[in-house]
């Protein structure tokens, strides 16, 4: 069986813990930040980790980690 190809964009995007858990980096930090409020830009500004569904398909595009 030849292997699974990992996504590229998975690569470079997310990282995954030795827990398992998967960690992605905040989105509506890129332009535009006067518009939004203080709170948000604060809140933002750490690695999040991903819901139980959403780390599950993360982790399909990632056949071997990270």
């Amino acid at each position: 069986m030849p292997k699974m190809k990992t996504k590229s964009s998975v690569k470079k995007r997310f990282k995954i813990t030795a827990t398992g858990k998967v960690l992605a980096g905040p989105g509506n930090k890129r332009h535009g930040l006067i518009n939004r409020p203080q709170k948000m830009k604060r809140t933002n500004r750490r690695h999040q980790t991903l819901t139980d569904a959403d780390a599950r398909t993360v982790k399909q595009w990632a056949p071997y980690g990270l």
